[in-house]
């Protein structure tokens, strides 16, 4: 089996708010990134919501976000699989540190 040249996923912890007033990344909480979504979490509506943000501002398919625990929680840990994981994780903290 030939090793693969695919870098590590970016795993990155999120504390999710469901039914805000708006889908966005809110900035810090702790050690997390807080994330807010207007969807609910019901039915895993707030975990899509918040796979598709992540997604769409990482420019990554859906399929490659991950919620790989926490999945019935607020404190979840994400998994992102993507070509530069470093240019990834430079971005959300940037935008986190832009958030008001």
């Amino acid at each position: 089996m030939k090793p693969s040249n695919r870098p590590a996923p970016l795993r990155i912890r999120i504390h999710l708010q469901p039914r805000a007033s708006r889908t966005r990344i809110a900035g810090w909480h702790g050690e997390a990134l807080k994330i807010t979504v207007q969807a609910p979490p019901v039915g895993g509506a707030a975990n899509a919501a918040l796979v598709a943000l992540l997604a769409d501002i990482l420019d990554v398919p859906r399929a490659a976000v991950r919620v790989v625990h926490g999945a019935a929680s607020r404190e979840k840990l994400i998994e992102i699989d993507a070509d530069d994981p470093a240019a990834c994780d430079d971005r959300l903290r940037a935008l986190a540190a832009g958030a008001r």
